[in-house]
């Protein structure tokens, strides 16, 4: 129990963004080319993006959670926690669309997203994360 303990805090000590290269490497296949693909086009969309690692995923935010990085065996998910929210005028978003708030991308072995529609709606959740009302002092 002490060295899964240890593990863990290690890993903690990391910066984010050495645990999602790792992270994409360790796929080595198609999953990570996607998922790196992914976060290039985070990156390229948002300069001030800001990298976590939470859940044992990727997460960029800025102002707030803008979205997370899944591996799966058969699909890299990018969920958005406020994707209902968003516009999606070209359907990016194809998962957890019964859902009232969330919505995500599942992209599988050979598929391609429009870089340019993913990079607008990557702008519209930043947008939508820095017009979120202030919190009320109580």
């Amino acid at each position: 129990m002490g060295r899964r303990m240890k593990r863990a805090a290690t890993k903690q000590e990391q910066p984010a963004s050495e645990l999602i290269t790792r992270r994409i490497a360790e796929l080595g296949d198609w999953r990570g080319e996607t998922l790196g693909r992914m976060r290039r086009l985070i990156r390229e969309a948002d300069p001030d993006v800001v990298e976590e690692w939470k859940w044992e995923n990727p997460v960029w935010s800025h102002g707030g959670i803008i979205c997370t990085g899944e591996s799966y065996r058969k699909a890299v998910k990018l969920t958005f926690p406020k994707g209902a929210s968003l516009k999606d005028p070209t359907k990016l978003f194809n998962s957890s669309l019964e859902g009232n708030v969330r919505r995500a991308i599942d992209i599988h072995e050979g598929e391609e997203i429009d870089a340019s529609a993913f990079k607008a709606l990557i702008r519209e959740a930043v947008a939508l994360n820095a017009a979120k009302p202030a919190k009320r002092k109580s």
